[in-house]
């Protein structure tokens, strides 16, 4: 069994506010601290099967322009996801099914790449627009019973197994594999940065914020009692983990690295990129309304989030 990263975008960053905010208010945390960030997803090989947990941002998605009031900033383009995928020595084709952690499209971008390969979603997250027109999508009802402390889980193959973590999204999921007596956790966006599941900081992107702090409370438990390497998807200490198999220890955090930021001015396109879902705004295809001009309450149509959470492309 190998566990490999995906990686496609480098150089990113979160701030405290962000990562930490979302019990207590972003207010109460600084905005000057930022945490390194990337995007990455994961591919198991188990020798038999190639699969996949989560598919990237679409190809073509634009870089964001971050600025000194930006929250979050997915980082600077590596390659696509595709192209990262290749680069691993992998073709479409070999992929036999895909985990889906949950809808955003920094997570489901590409699945329509893999026509051949059995998409394992969530049945609450089925009705997601990201993943309209899709054939090969299998709803997962977890009905293989709880897996240790996670009452609702589903065997996908020997010692890899999909589990319900309600919170981030309304089907959010996570994915623990068994390998060699370590448990590797790869998860979405449970936390976006280590930091915050070491001080037990909620992050401030929910559907059900009561279910999120449930979902934190049993993977601290569950951290405690097994041999776990975290494995995220919005920072290099998600590939950093994986590749030391470094196992969490909740009481001796890893020493942070804090993002090194450039805001030099780049060229602007006038699209607004949302740092959560990847969705962007493109005035041409909206009246030839700027950004700017939109309302203040105006909110992502894919996940809701307000215009803070847009950086320029």
């Amino acid at each position: 069994m190998q566990i490999k990263a995906v990686k496609f975008r480098k150089e990113g960053f979160y701030t405290q506010p962000f990562a930490f905010g979302g019990e207590e208010g972003m207010e109460k945390f600084d905005k000057n601290i930022r945490y390194r960030g990337s995007l990455q997803n994961y591919l198991i090989d188990t020798g038999s099967e190639v699969i996949l947990v989560d598919t990237g941002l679409p190809a073509g998605t634009p870089e964001e322009v971050p600025t000194e009031k930006s929250l979050a900033y997915t980082g600077k383009d590596i390659c696509s996801y595709m192209e990262a995928l290749a680069a691993l020595g992998y073709k479409p084709e070999q992929v036999t099914k895909i985990l889906l952690t949950h809808r955003h499209s920094d997570h489901s971008g590409e699945l329509e790449s893999f026509p051949n390969a059995k998409v394992y979603v969530n049945k609450e997250e089925t009705d997601a627009a990201e993943l309209q027109g899709l054939t090969n999508i299998v709803s997962v009802s977890f009905t293989d019973g709880a897996y240790y402390n996670f009452p609702e889980s589903q065997k996908i193959e020997e010692g890899i197994y999909l589990i319900k973590a309600k919170g981030h999204t309304k089907g959010n999921s996570i994915i623990i594999v068994e390998s060699d007596g370590l448990y590797y956790m790869l998860h979405g966006d449970i936390t976006y940065i280590d930091e915050a599941l070491y001080e037990d900081k909620l992050s401030v992107v929910f559907d059900d914020l009561s279910a999120a702090r449930e979902t934190q409370d049993r993977i601290r438990e569950f951290i405690r009692h097994h041999p776990t390497v975290y494995c995220g998807t919005h920072t290099p200490q998600g590939y950093e983990n994986l590749e030391a198999k470094r196992v969490m220890d909740l009481d001796r955090p890893v020493p942070t690295v804090y993002a090194e930021v450039d805001f030099s001015q780049k060229e602007q396109t006038g699209k607004y990129v949302c740092s959560v879902c990847g969705y962007v705004y493109d005035p041409a295809e909206h009246d030839g309304i700027a950004f700017e001009d939109l309302p203040d309450d105006w909110r992502c149509p894919r996940c809701k989030q307000p215009k803070s959470k847009f950086n320029p492309a």
